[in-house]
C-alpha cells in the first residue's frame, strides 16, 4: 500500500465502497479502492483478506472522515427507529468490534450479545 494513503473505511462488497468513493471524487477527494477486483472475482473471500478499502489520501484524510461520517449509514432498533448513545444522546451509533475473549465466543461468535459504539463520544454500550 502507498505510505501516502490511508484506509478511511472497510466494506464488505466494492458496490458499497463505490458509493462513498463517488461521493468523495465527487468533492475532490484524492481516493482509491484495494482489494476491489480480488472481492469481486470471488465475494465469499470479503472477510478472509478484510474487505474492501477505501483509501483517502493523507492531506485530505481529515476532510473526508468529516464527510464520511456524515453520509454513513448507523444503527437504528428493531422497529426502525433511531439509537441513541446513553452517555452524550448521539444518534451516531455504529456496531462495536466482537471481544471474543472467552473460547466459546470464538467458537460461537453468534451468541455473543452485540453492543454499539457511538461514534461521536467512542461510549461502548
Amino acid at each position: 500500500m502507498n505510505n501516502n494513503f490511508k484506509i478511511l473505511a472497510v466494506f464488505e462488497f466494492s458496490t458499497e465502497a463505490h458509493v462513498t468513493k463517488s461521493r468523495l471524487d465527487s468533492e475532490g477527494f484524492t481516493t482509491m479502492l484495494m482489494d476491489e477486483k480480488t472481492i469481486d472475482t470471488d465475494p465469499l473471500i470479503s472477510n478472509a483478506i478484510g474487505g474492501v478499502k477505501l483509501l483517502v489520501h493523507n492531506k485530505d484524510f481529515k476532510k473526508a472522515a468529516e464527510i464520511y461520517n456524515e453520509i454513513r449509514t448507523y444503527q437504528k432498533d428493531k422497529s426502525g427507529n433511531n439509537l441513541f448513545c446513553i452517555n452524550c444522546n448521539s444518534n451516531r451509533i455504529l456496531i462495536a468490534p466482537l471481544h471474543r475473549k472467552n473460547v466459546f465466543y470464538m467458537l460461537f461468535p453468534f451468541f455473543e450479545k452485540t453492543r454499539h459504539l457511538c461514534n461521536d463520544c467512542k461510549t461502548v454500550f
